[in-house]
């Protein structure tokens, strides 16, 4: 382990504990729901709950921090988090549950920032690139591992939602006993959307796309699942392989946009993802789920690359100084997608069945597709070695922008 990760290995462990717990109960939250009359209208309510919370604490969950200390604010944040997560087998009540989502959000944002600042804090212009990988795979990985939680689950419904409250309030123990210096929150002033539209309007159309597709992955996957059939290992398996292959596949597609005009990457990316969701919804006609856990890696990596891909062609046209808040104007543009999107889809899952959510998606992907050959009409490409080199970032908040190496480089050069 390099010395600059191991110096914040137990943030690091402190998020793997939250994403475990967080990973496992979006599911399961589809889960109990999928059964239900308004199954899906409900989980994509409560979806978008989830996402509109993430985006309120991202633009006012810093006040706290600044009020009462980093550790302070990462206890309470964490303890309202597991006491929401328990609140669920308490009460089966999906308005109930909307509200505790939307506060779980807005709790998640705070203890993103909180850990994002330390980091942030920790790193050195040579640092920052390993540091935001380790926080990457980190993110993922314990998001993708924490599915096979939902194998643990018991006939009395109530032991899985124990458990994911376990792994939140463990979030903080190594946080409460780190010697790490609590870091002054970064200065993260977003880019209004009209601003950012103006200098890259592909990449906001992309990211608010990117945002509708990935929220009503996690929200609707796990109801596609269940109503297919696959039981609730197998929904398990299909939510880790989904995403899994989102981690997997995104440096090497972003290194792709690195070496071509990066419209073409978000063209092709988006096509690709179009009719990867339609092979998606012929799979799931054949019944063969194997075919669909074959196919889910490459959909998900797809899926979850479109927003780095985005995120890098903005950076392309913006001043290397303003790269922070331009990313962080795009985190919330992309956050606002993540909310209109579950309920989109569910309302299409409704009138044609499980397949909607990936008809949802192909005609999503279908209309960056139009739209970003549309942009290459109208404006001419950077050559390839005026690109910023691509750096995946996490959709978590603002603050995590600084540990974009790039936003390190002072360069006044506008791009």
């Amino acid at each position: 382990m390099p010395p600059v990760v191991r110096a914040v290995a137990s943030l690091l462990l402190g998020v793997a504990f939250l994403m475990l717990g967080n990973g496992a109960l979006s599911t399961l939250i589809g889960l109990r729901l999928a059964a239900t009359e308004s199954g899906a209208t409900a989980v994509g309510m409560i979806t978008a709950a989830y996402y509109a919370g993430l985006t309120l604490g991202s633009l006012y969950a810093h006040r706290i921090i600044t009020r009462v200390g980093h550790i302070r604010s990462f206890a309470a944040f964490a303890s309202i988090v597991s006491v929401a997560a328990l609140s669920h087998a308490l009460f089966a009540d999906p308005p109930l549950w909307a509200v505790l989502r939307l506060t779980q959000g807005f709790c998640m944002a705070g203890l993103y920032m909180c850990i994002e600042s330390w980091l942030n804090g920790t790193a050195t212009n040579e640092s920052r690139g390993q540091l935001l990988s380790a926080y990457m795979v980190t993110l993922y990985g314990a998001s993708g591992v924490g599915q096979q939680l939902l194998r643990l689950d018991d006939e009395t419904g109530v032991q899985l939602f124990m458990i994911v409250s376990i792994l939140l309030t463990l979030a903080l123990v190594p946080v409460a006993l780190t010697r790490t210096t609590p870091p002054q929150l970064p200065n993260v002033s977003s880019f209004g959307i009209r601003r950012l539209y103006q200098s890259s309007p592909l990449g906001v159309a992309g990211v608010f796309i990117s945002g509708s597709i990935t929220g009503s992955i996690y929200g609707l996957a796990p109801v596609f699942g269940a109503a297919s059939g696959f039981g609730v290992s197998g929904t398990a398996l299909f939510m880790s392989v989904l995403i899994l292959g989102g981690m997997a596949l995104q440096w090497p597609l972003g290194r792709l946009s690195d070496r071509f005009d990066r419209r073409s990457v978000i063209i092709g990316l988006s096509a690709a993802l179009s009719l990867t969701s339609l092979g998606m919804i012929a799979a799931a006609g054949m019944e063969q789920p194997l075919v669909l856990m074959l196919v889910a890696p490459l959909f998900g990596g797809l899926s979850f690359t479109i927003y780095p891909v985005c995120l890098a062609h903005t950076n392309d046209y913006v001043r290397r100084e303003d790269m922070v808040s331009a990313s962080g104007g795009l985190i919330l543009a992309n956050s606002v997608g993540a909310i209109i999107g579950p309920p989109a889809a569910s309302a299409l899952m409704t009138v044609i069945g499980p397949a909607g959510l990936f008809s949802f998606i192909a005609g999503g992907a279908l209309c960056a597709t139009l739209y970003g050959l549309w942009r290459t009409r109208v404006r001419p490409p950077l050559p390839a070695e005026a690109q910023a080199a691509f750096r995946p970032l996490p959709q978590t908040t603002p603050t995590v922008s600084p540990l974009d190496p790039m936003s390190a480089l002072k360069s006044p050069m506008a791009r």
